[in-house]
């Protein structure tokens, strides 16, 4: 028992002076050896960027001009709207019929030359693939939401969605 303890206590005091003997090979903090500086290649001369720093910075103010415009159509028609009150603004919740089965890609557009006297005007567009047409109604049903907060909905009276053959309005 005293050996074994002695050994222990005279192995820990050798082991504890090899943290103060920095260039020691006994020391296992240099057993993989020290670093030293890599030279870099330059990013502006090989056209590579760093992938931790975006190239652009994104911005919910600004609109990406490279990104292609939206090619959806007008649902057929529009079954529901729904605006559901939310702390700090509401949510505009749009169900509608498609054409024919297959939409998908579906977003409520807004129509700018529609907006005025304190009307938001709307679109509900999806994209569509070649389905039959004879299907059922839950086949052809899609719905799509968007958020609008307090500030947007200032000076609103009404917000009016459209589809190809009629449109829904609800008032304040």
């Amino acid at each position: 028992m005293k050996t074994t303890l002695s050994v222990l206590i005279v192995a820990s005091l050798a082991l504890s002076g090899c943290a103060t003997m920095r260039e020691s090979r006994v020391n296992p903090m240099n057993w993989f050896g020290g670093s030293a500086p890599a030279p870099m290649a330059n990013p502006a001369a090989t056209g590579a960027n760093n992938p931790l720093i975006p190239a652009e910075r994104a911005s919910v103010f600004r609109r990406d001009e490279s990104e292609p415009v939206y090619g959806g159509r007008p649902v057929q028609t529009i079954d529901e709207l729904l605006v559901e009150r939310r702390p700090g603004g509401a949510i505009i919740r749009v169900t509608g019929i498609a054409e024919r089965a297959g939409p998908f890609d579906v977003r409520i557009v807004e129509d700018t030359a529609q907006t005025g006297d304190g009307t938001l005007a709307y679109t509900l567009k999806a994209l569509q693939s070649a389905g039959p047409r004879g299907t059922g109604e839950h086949a052809r049903k899609v719905t799509a939401a968007i958020w609008l907060t307090d500030q947007e909905l200032s000076g609103v009276s009404a917000i009016r969605v459209a589809g190809a053959l009629n449109a829904l309005v609800t008032r304040r």
